[in-house]
């Protein structure tokens, strides 16, 4: 099963309250299907970059459990698509470590893309991580 994870994360402040969030459509022919499911997480104090990783981070896990087997990522976040591409190096010790977690989490699928969209072709995922942070706050 291909599925496509519209992915964000956000922090109010930069370290600041933040949450990360994504929605996993099913995918049929290349073209995007039914939301199979919503998901946000609460982070408490952290960075955007940080929000953005967990975002898909969590969006990997749930797919995983949908029992997806081809993903493909889609984020406003041009920093993290590029550095999952394999563009920019990774250089903050704290980015290493979750950009570690989601390459463990993507040998669990038989293929993983990354793709760069704008804000406005992200809103679902972007009012996730608002409405989680709204809630918390």
């Amino acid at each position: 099963m291909k599925v496509c994870i519209h992915t964000d994360g956000g922090s109010r402040g930069n370290p600041g309250p933040a949450a990360s969030g994504a929605v996993i459509n099913a995918v049929s022919v290349d073209e995007e299907g039914e939301v199979l499911a919503r998901v946000s997480r609460y982070l408490g104090k952290t960075t955007n970059n940080q929000a953005e990783y967990m975002a898909i981070i969590i969006g990997l896990e749930r797919a995983k459990m949908l029992g997806a087997d081809e993903v493909e990522v889609v984020m406003d976040s041009e920093l993290c698509v590029r550095q999952m591409n394999g563009e920019y190096k990774v250089k903050n010790p704290d980015i290493a470590k979750r950009f570690v977690e989601v390459h463990n989490l993507i040998q669990d699928f038989r293929k993983v893309t990354f793709r760069h969209v704008l804000r406005e072709k992200n809103k679902e995922a972007d009012a996730l991580v608002n409405e989680c942070i709204d809630s918390h706050l």
